[in-house]
């Protein structure tokens, strides 16, 4: 269980990382749906597709009404990001995740805004993240593994394999 008590929403990860924070929305942004882990009643973990968007500072997680995936969500706010990664092997970019924690959003102006500028089929899901940490791992001279990680309150640490 993560006992990190230090959350950030996506705007200060971008101002305490911008380079990988870049990074890690290219990802997302370079396919439409990506995978989304929760926690079932049982604590199983439950995989599902998603899509997402990152709006005013914010990372959206958008879903169906009474979807599973929401439920989940309502009941245990913990989650994990996977981005699509892609057409073959190639990986460019790297393999990013991310993992958190998502709030359900019943504000009627944000909900508003968010549905002006997304235009999700109605009725919806709308929940807000609170970052615990931003993974990404790639291939570097073909030689090494290399896992940035960060989380809220630290640095990103580099760490290299060969």
């Amino acid at each position: 269980m993560d006992t990190n008590p230090v959350n950030t929403n996506w705007d200060a990860f971008t101002s305490a990382e911008p380079e990988l924070a870049k990074t890690v929305e290219e990802r997302f942004g370079a396919h439409t749906h990506h995978v989304l882990a929760t926690l079932r009643k049982d604590g199983s973990p439950r995989t599902t597709g998603l899509e997402v968007r990152f709006l005013n500072g914010e990372l959206w997680l958008g879903m169906m009404p009474d979807s599973l995936k929401a439920l989940d969500l309502r009941r245990d706010p913990r989650f994990a990001l996977q981005a699509n990664p892609g057409a073959g092997t190639g990986m460019g970019g790297g393999d990013v995740r991310i993992s958190g924690r998502a709030f359900e959003v019943d504000d009627a102006d944000t909900r508003s805004e968010y549905a002006e500028e997304v235009e999700p089929p109605e009725p919806f899901h709308l929940f807000r993240t609170e970052l615990t940490e931003v993974v990404r791992t790639y291939v570097e001279d073909e030689t090494y593994l290399v896992l940035q990680v960060w989380k809220p309150g630290e640095p990103v640490r580099t760490l290299k394999r060969t």
